[in-house]
Protein backbone atom coordinates (compact mmCIF):
# COMPACT_ATOMS: atom_id res chain seq x y z
CA UNK A 1 0.00 0.00 0.00
CA UNK A 2 3.09 2.30 0.53
CA UNK A 3 3.56 2.46 -2.91
CA UNK A 4 0.35 4.40 -4.24
CA UNK A 5 2.24 7.17 -5.72
CA UNK A 6 5.91 5.51 -6.09
CA UNK A 7 6.21 6.43 -9.55
CA UNK A 8 6.62 9.94 -10.81
CA UNK A 9 4.91 9.44 -13.99
CA UNK A 10 1.44 9.02 -12.91
CA UNK A 11 -1.32 11.49 -12.89
CA UNK A 12 -1.00 11.78 -9.14
CA UNK A 13 2.09 13.17 -9.00
CA UNK A 14 2.02 15.26 -11.89
CA UNK A 15 -0.76 16.91 -10.52
CA UNK A 16 1.44 17.14 -7.16
CA UNK A 17 3.94 18.72 -8.92
CA UNK A 18 1.91 21.33 -11.16
CA UNK A 19 0.39 22.62 -8.22
CA UNK A 20 3.37 22.72 -5.63
CA UNK A 21 4.62 24.31 -7.99
CA UNK A 22 2.76 27.61 -8.00
CA UNK A 23 4.43 28.01 -4.86
CA UNK A 24 7.73 28.13 -6.11
CA UNK A 25 6.40 31.18 -8.45
CA UNK A 26 4.15 32.86 -5.87
CA UNK A 27 5.75 35.57 -3.39
CA UNK A 28 7.14 34.42 -0.14
CA UNK A 29 4.63 36.52 1.66
CA UNK A 30 2.04 34.79 -0.23
CA UNK A 31 3.07 31.32 0.24
CA UNK A 32 3.21 32.51 4.71
CA UNK A 33 -0.79 32.73 3.66
CA UNK A 34 -1.54 30.14 1.88
CA UNK A 35 0.45 28.46 4.88
CA UNK A 36 -1.63 29.89 7.81
CA UNK A 37 -4.82 29.59 5.45
CA UNK A 38 -4.53 25.79 4.69
CA UNK A 39 -3.05 24.55 8.24
CA UNK A 40 -5.62 26.75 10.34
CA UNK A 41 -7.70 29.25 8.39
CA UNK A 42 -9.97 27.76 6.31
CA UNK A 43 -11.20 24.95 9.17
CA UNK A 44 -11.56 28.00 11.49
CA UNK A 45 -13.77 29.95 8.72
CA UNK A 46 -15.91 26.98 8.46
CA UNK A 47 -16.24 26.67 13.07
CA UNK A 48 -17.05 30.35 12.29
CA UNK A 49 -19.43 29.87 9.65
CA UNK A 50 -21.26 26.90 11.69
CA UNK A 51 -21.68 29.45 14.01
CA UNK A 52 -23.06 32.02 11.96
CA UNK A 53 -26.03 29.64 10.50
CA UNK A 54 -26.90 28.76 14.27
CA UNK A 55 -27.32 31.91 15.31
CA UNK A 56 -29.37 32.64 12.20
CA UNK A 57 -31.81 29.61 12.98
CA UNK A 58 -32.10 30.35 16.61
CA UNK A 59 -32.90 34.11 15.40
CA UNK A 60 -35.44 32.87 12.73
CA UNK A 61 -36.83 30.32 15.31
CA UNK A 62 -40.11 28.31 12.98
CA UNK A 63 -40.79 24.85 14.24
CA UNK A 64 -38.13 23.40 12.38
CA UNK A 65 -35.54 25.34 14.31
CA UNK A 66 -34.87 22.48 16.86
CA UNK A 67 -34.33 20.10 13.96
CA UNK A 68 -31.73 22.37 12.04
CA UNK A 69 -29.72 23.41 15.35
CA UNK A 70 -29.94 19.21 15.82
CA UNK A 71 -28.18 19.50 12.07
CA UNK A 72 -25.72 22.32 12.80
CA UNK A 73 -24.69 20.19 15.75
CA UNK A 74 -24.05 17.32 13.54
CA UNK A 75 -21.92 19.07 11.51
CA UNK A 76 -18.89 18.61 13.79
CA UNK A 77 -19.44 15.60 15.28
CA UNK A 78 -19.59 14.32 11.73
CA UNK A 79 -16.01 15.63 11.82
CA UNK A 80 -14.81 14.56 14.73
CA UNK A 81 -15.92 11.23 13.99
CA UNK A 82 -14.31 10.95 10.05
CA UNK A 83 -11.69 11.62 11.93
CA UNK A 84 -11.33 8.96 13.67
CA UNK A 85 -12.71 6.83 10.84
CA UNK A 86 -9.26 7.85 9.23
CA UNK A 87 -6.80 6.06 12.11
CA UNK A 88 -7.34 3.12 10.48
CA UNK A 89 -7.27 3.94 7.12
CA UNK A 90 -4.18 5.50 7.68
CA UNK A 91 -2.51 2.73 9.45
CA UNK A 92 -3.52 0.13 6.98
CA UNK A 93 -2.80 2.16 3.85
CA UNK A 94 0.35 3.47 5.23
CA UNK A 95 0.94 6.43 2.88
CA UNK A 96 4.74 8.13 3.25
CA UNK A 97 4.08 12.23 2.89
CA UNK A 98 4.88 13.29 -0.92
CA UNK A 99 7.95 15.03 0.00
CA UNK A 100 9.66 11.71 1.44
CA UNK A 101 9.43 10.01 -2.10
CA UNK A 102 9.71 12.56 -4.41
CA UNK A 103 12.33 15.26 -4.72
CA UNK A 104 12.20 19.16 -6.01
CA UNK A 105 8.78 19.65 -3.45
CA UNK A 106 7.97 23.31 -1.88
CA UNK A 107 7.14 22.06 1.48
CA UNK A 108 5.66 25.49 3.04
CA UNK A 109 5.05 23.28 6.78
CA UNK A 110 7.16 21.51 8.04
CA UNK A 111 7.39 18.59 11.28
CA UNK A 112 4.45 16.13 8.97
CA UNK A 113 5.45 12.85 10.20
CA UNK A 114 2.50 11.03 10.19
CA UNK A 115 0.78 9.05 7.24
CA UNK A 116 -0.33 10.98 4.15
CA UNK A 117 -3.56 8.84 2.92
CA UNK A 118 -6.21 10.49 3.71
CA UNK A 119 -6.47 14.24 4.72
CA UNK A 120 -7.23 14.63 7.61
CA UNK A 121 -7.40 18.29 6.86
CA UNK A 122 -9.81 17.73 3.77
CA UNK A 123 -11.90 15.00 5.84
CA UNK A 124 -12.56 17.67 8.77
CA UNK A 125 -13.40 20.61 6.11
CA UNK A 126 -15.64 18.14 3.87
CA UNK A 127 -17.70 16.74 6.75
CA UNK A 128 -18.34 20.54 8.18
CA UNK A 129 -19.44 21.50 4.49
CA UNK A 130 -21.53 19.09 4.13
CA UNK A 131 -23.06 18.80 7.47
CA UNK A 132 -23.93 22.71 6.71
CA UNK A 133 -25.46 21.32 3.64
CA UNK A 134 -27.65 18.85 5.67
CA UNK A 135 -29.13 21.93 8.11
CA UNK A 136 -28.91 24.75 5.80
CA UNK A 137 -27.79 24.72 1.76
CA UNK A 138 -26.87 28.60 1.71
CA UNK A 139 -24.46 28.12 4.11
CA UNK A 140 -23.63 24.79 3.05
CA UNK A 141 -22.63 25.52 -0.53
CA UNK A 142 -20.22 28.11 0.95
CA UNK A 143 -18.91 25.30 3.36
CA UNK A 144 -18.11 22.93 0.76
CA UNK A 145 -16.44 25.86 -1.58
CA UNK A 146 -14.25 26.67 1.71
CA UNK A 147 -13.75 22.52 1.65
CA UNK A 148 -12.30 22.44 -2.00
CA UNK A 149 -10.18 25.56 -0.73
CA UNK A 150 -8.67 23.50 2.25
CA UNK A 151 -8.16 20.84 -0.49
CA UNK A 152 -6.15 22.68 -2.92
CA UNK A 153 -4.09 24.32 -0.57
CA UNK A 154 -3.00 21.07 1.29
CA UNK A 155 -1.56 20.18 -2.22
CA UNK A 156 -0.02 23.57 -3.00
CA UNK A 157 2.08 23.12 0.50
CA UNK A 158 3.27 19.96 -0.45
CA UNK A 159 1.99 17.79 2.29
CA UNK A 160 -0.62 16.07 0.35
CA UNK A 161 -0.92 14.07 -2.79
CA UNK A 162 -4.20 15.10 -4.69
CA UNK A 163 -5.89 11.62 -4.24
CA UNK A 164 -4.70 12.24 -0.47
CA UNK A 165 -7.61 15.28 0.04
CA UNK A 166 -9.89 13.38 -2.77
CA UNK A 167 -9.67 10.56 -0.30
CA UNK A 168 -10.39 12.67 3.17
CA UNK A 169 -13.45 14.50 0.75
CA UNK A 170 -15.56 11.34 0.04
CA UNK A 171 -14.94 10.24 3.73
CA UNK A 172 -16.13 13.52 5.38
CA UNK A 173 -19.13 13.03 2.72
CA UNK A 174 -19.20 9.67 3.70
CA UNK A 175 -19.69 10.00 7.66
CA UNK A 176 -21.89 13.15 7.02
CA UNK A 177 -25.01 11.92 4.87
CA UNK A 178 -24.50 8.36 5.95
CA UNK A 179 -24.88 8.48 9.63
CA UNK A 180 -26.92 12.34 9.13
CA UNK A 181 -30.25 10.02 9.36
CA UNK A 182 -29.23 8.18 12.93
CA UNK A 183 -27.63 11.60 14.11
CA UNK A 184 -30.79 13.74 13.03
CA UNK A 185 -33.44 10.38 14.68
CA UNK A 186 -31.38 11.20 17.95
CA UNK A 187 -30.21 14.53 18.22
CA UNK A 188 -33.48 16.17 17.05
CA UNK A 189 -35.70 14.76 20.02
CA UNK A 190 -32.63 16.08 22.10
CA UNK A 191 -32.56 19.69 20.79
CA UNK A 192 -36.55 19.66 21.39
CA UNK A 193 -36.18 19.27 25.19
CA UNK A 194 -33.10 21.73 25.14
CA UNK A 195 -36.23 24.06 23.85
CA UNK A 196 -38.46 23.57 26.22
CA UNK A 197 -36.09 24.13 29.34
CA UNK A 198 -35.94 26.79 30.80
CA UNK A 199 -32.10 27.63 30.90
CA UNK A 200 -31.47 25.54 27.70
CA UNK A 201 -33.55 27.13 25.39
CA UNK A 202 -31.37 29.65 24.40
CA UNK A 203 -29.41 27.44 22.24
CA UNK A 204 -32.09 26.56 19.71
CA UNK A 205 -34.17 29.77 20.25
CA UNK A 206 -33.82 33.78 20.56
CA UNK A 207 -35.87 35.00 23.45
CA UNK A 208 -39.41 36.18 21.67
CA UNK A 209 -39.29 33.38 19.35
CA UNK A 210 -41.63 31.17 20.95
CA UNK A 211 -42.63 29.87 17.32
CA UNK A 212 -46.62 29.49 18.70
CA UNK A 213 -47.98 31.96 16.28
CA UNK A 214 -47.59 35.79 15.58
CA UNK A 215 -49.41 36.75 18.80
CA UNK A 216 -46.33 34.92 19.94
CA UNK A 217 -43.97 37.97 18.90
CA UNK A 218 -46.48 41.01 19.82
CA UNK A 219 -45.87 41.58 23.51
CA UNK A 220 -49.76 41.84 25.29
CA UNK A 221 -51.52 40.71 22.11
CA UNK A 222 -52.40 37.77 23.97
CA UNK A 223 -53.74 39.37 27.03
CA UNK A 224 -55.80 41.55 24.50
CA UNK A 225 -57.31 38.61 22.54
CA UNK A 226 -58.24 37.05 26.13
CA UNK A 227 -59.63 40.12 27.08
CA UNK A 228 -62.24 40.55 24.06
CA UNK A 229 -63.12 37.17 24.50
CA UNK A 230 -64.26 37.73 27.72
CA UNK A 231 -66.37 41.27 26.92
CA UNK A 232 -67.83 39.19 24.23
CA UNK A 233 -69.12 36.88 26.64
CA UNK A 234 -70.88 38.72 28.93
CA UNK A 235 -72.58 40.30 26.29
Amino acid sequence: MAGLAESGSNPDVDLLYDINGLAKDAPHWFDRIMEYVGEYGIVLALVLLVVWCWWSVRRRGGEEAASSVAALVWAPLAAGIAVLVNVPIRGFVERPRPFLDHQGLDVLISGKTDYSFVSDHATIAMALGVGLFVANRKFGIAGIGLALLEGFCRVYMGVHYPTDVVGGFALGTAVALLLSPLAMALLTPLMKAVEKSPRGGWFVRARGRAGVGQDALIPGARTEAVGAEERDLAA
